[in-house]
């Protein structure tokens, strides 16, 4: 009986097997911390990314002053009945002035309702920001001249609306870069995964510039997500994506200015997360005491953006006290300037609240409308006005 010889698989050699495959994730993820170029205390940190221009980081130290000192007069007034509600960014101002100077006048903003130091810090009357807070109408300035949409209340819908302008700006062949704020709560609505798909999908430009702020009202990011951070919500959808000090304003600059190339240059749009901190309540209306304790909030004072960046100007020698004593007054006058004016109640004609719902008013809204006429009619007969 003859044996059968059988051919013995063997492994093959290290230098014949198949080259692992590039992982096609790893340009897609963020830096394992977040991109730091000055400590706390101001001194300078190894970096490979380009620092910012001089004169950029100075336009933004003032910008930064004039911005907190509008934000603390914006909460000054509603304490005294001027604003119905106003949502304090203080301590988050590099990320708002550092957003605002990465874009282009030409580019579009389009901000959540805590976005009021971004807005005056492009240049935009802060009365006029003002004016959705006071209630007097949907918004007080003119979105295409500004590129600046209105203040988004609703979570995350900007989202879809900065991907959607993105792609028609695109597609008429304009350079335009959009940038949608985005706070860490926003991120668990499904407008905010939509948005970044369709961005993704159709290489819009737009920057999604998520300020981890910690909180989500009294939510703690804890209960938002449990990946390593927000930041890798991009990978999911093939954007790429960074994380950054929130509280570093040379860094986020820098970040945001290498974000809005990548999208400017038609590689599609690009995801970046600030750890930052909202110092005050998340509105007046809210007792921030219930659900977090000042230990914390004391830890996040001593990370103050201006104090930061106000070091490494002075370490440089690219700013003095004459300077910031400069820049303190022209915010003072700022500050004192949209006091006076906002202390002058516009007149407003109850009738526009029926202007611009449709652009051809329905027979319900025209019904309404009428209403409203007989009622203001029936008012001025008893006060003895007709």
């Amino acid at each position: 009986m003859t044996t059968t010889s059988r051919a013995v698989r063997r492994a093959p050699s290290p230098s014949r097997r198949a080259a692992t495959p590039p992982d096609p994730a790893r340009e897609l993820l963020p830096s394992a911390e977040p991109v730091r170029m000055l400590d706390p205390s101001g001194t300078p940190l190894p970096t490979t990314l380009a620092e910012p221009a001089v004169d950029q980081l100075r336009e933004m130290y003032r910008r930064m002053v004039v911005g907190r000192r509008f934000d603390a007069q914006s909460t000054a007034l509603t304490k005294q009945g001027k604003l119905a509600v106003y949502p304090s960014s203080r301590g988050q101002e590099a990320c708002q002035v550092g957003a605002v100077l990465a874009l282009r006048d030409t580019d579009w903003v389009f901000p959540t309702y805590r976005e009021s130091t971004a807005l005056v810090s492009r240049g935009i009357d802060p009365v006029e920001v003002l004016t959705l807070l006071r209630g007097d109408w949907h918004c007080g300035y003119d979105p295409a001249v500004r590129h600046t949409a209105p203040q988004c209340t609703p979570l995350a819908t900007q989202c879809v609306h900065a991907a959607g302008l993105a792609y028609g700006e695109a597609h008429q062949g304009r350079d335009t870069v959009a940038l949608a704020f985005i706070g860490d709560g926003a991120t668990s609505e499904g407008d905010f995964h939509e948005g970044v798909n369709f961005a993704a999908v159709f290489k819009a430009p737009v920057v999604f510039f998520v300020q981890n702020n910690k909180y989500a009202i009294s939510v703690p990011l804890s209960r938002q997500t449990a990946a390593p951070s927000l930041s890798y919500k991009g990978v999911g959808y093939g954007v790429p994506a960074e994380q950054v000090d929130g509280n570093d304003p040379v860094a986020v600059l820098a970040v945001l200015t290498r974000a809005v190339a990548h999208a400017r240059a038609g590689n599609g749009p690009y995801l970046v997360e600030a750890h930052t901190y909202r110092m005050e309540p998340h509105t007046n209306a809210d007792d921030a005491t219930r659900y977090r304790d000042g230990a914390e909030i004391e830890v996040w004072r001593d990370r103050d953006p201006i104090v930061r960046l106000e070091a490494y100007l002075r370490a440089r020698g690219v700013l003095d006290d004459q300077a910031v004593a400069a820049v303190a007054a022209e915010a003072e006058a700022y500050a004192a300037d949209l006091r006076t004016r906002m202390h002058d109640r516009p007149g407003v004609d109850p009738l526009s609240l029926f202007d611009h719902v449709y652009a051809e008013p329905t027979p319900q809204l025209r019904e309404q409308r009428e209403q409203v006429c007989a009622e203001l009619a029936a008012d001025a007969d008893r006060r003895g006005e007709n």
